[in-house]
């Protein structure tokens, strides 16, 4: 029987999209011969991941877990709305929201971690998803987030089940006031920022190219305007702050009552939890933000299928 080496396993893996100790095997069965090894794989119904893992997979689900004082957030994405409904699709993600909530947000590290009750991998149990389903999927993003004292709180937007739906949100409040009163605070901060979708915690904490880059536009439309350098350069700044409103959560308008700065809210609060209170971070993740969707043409799909 032919020596099973690593580059075979990687070559046989690169191939059929199959998971590892399934590509070992298979290499095994065949005495190392790579077709036959695919032509294994396939007949077991594991080398069907790799005929799907070019398509889009732009749905799926969002998972929110929290322990303690930290929270995770993941994100696990496959092809149609349908497979977020599917309970071992469901039962997937819940349970890698609980391997980040204990192992850390770096997506090749999880992938390599053992699976629970499987025998296989995360990343082998994902291609197992991918041949048993029917669907493409991927891992695509994690995060955690944790406090020293205080609370971290979970909110799910159009969940499907508890702790899994299109839109997580963790909020972190630094704190030694009443516990439950925080978790009711954090709540509507994550339910606003749901909401809002703010990019940053702070004006320091916000992309310097992305407020260089509204800085430009600004600047190039008080131009345009025929406004002189003075007024201009006035109208930029108050245009920067208003910015400012619309993406940075602390200087946000809270949407519960419309006119109290998310800021002004965290620190009214410390009367009500008996403790100052500091809103430390924020995590939030939309399901499919930033996957470039395929936009399918009907009509020319008919015309190709008629040989038009």
């Amino acid at each position: 029987m032919a020596a099973v080496t690593a580059a075979m396993v990687k070559e046989l893996r690169e191939k059929s999209g199959a998971g590892m100790m399934d590509c070992k095997k298979a290499l095994g069965e065949t005495d190392g011969n790579i077709e036959a090894a695919i032509d294994w794989l396939r007949t077991k119904g594991l080398a069907a991941a790799a005929k799907k893992s070019g398509r889009v997979a732009a749905e799926g689900l969002v998972a929110a877990a929290t322990e303690g004082n930290k929270g995770s957030l993941i994100e696990v994405n496959a092809e149609t709305d349908f497979v977020g409904r599917n309970a071992d699709f469901q039962g997937f993600v819940s349970t890698l929201g609980g391997l980040v909530l204990q192992n850390g947000d770096d997506i090749e590290a999880l992938k390599s971690l053992a699976y629970p009750g499987t025998g296989r991998t995360v990343e082998e149990q994902l291609t197992h998803n991918i041949a048993t389903i029917g669907e493409n999927m991927s891992i695509r993003r994690a995060a955690t987030i944790s406090v020293d004292s205080g609370v971290v709180v979970p909110y799910v937007h159009s969940a499907v089940v508890p702790g899994l739906g299109k839109i997580g949100v963790l909020v972190a409040l630094e704190s030694t006031g009443d516990a439950a009163k925080l978790a009711d605070l954090g709540k509507q901060i994550a339910m606003h920022i749901a909401a809002t979708s703010p990019q940053s915690l702070s004006t320091d904490d916000l992309d310097p190219e992305v407020v260089e880059r509204e800085r430009t536009v600004l600047v190039d439309q008080a131009k345009a305007s025929g406004k002189t350098e003075e007024i201009a350069q006035k109208m930029v700044e108050g245009r920067i702050r208003k910015f400012y409103q619309e993406v940075v959560l602390l200087e946000q308008t809270f949407v519960i009552d419309n006119e109290t700065k998310i800021s002004k809210v965290v620190e009214n609060a410390a009367k009500e939890v008996g403790a100052p209170v500091k809103l430390v971070g924020f995590r939030h993740f939309v399901l499919g933000a930033g996957i470039e969707k395929e936009q399918e043409d009907f009509a020319a799909e008919v015309a190709a299928t008629l040989g038009s």
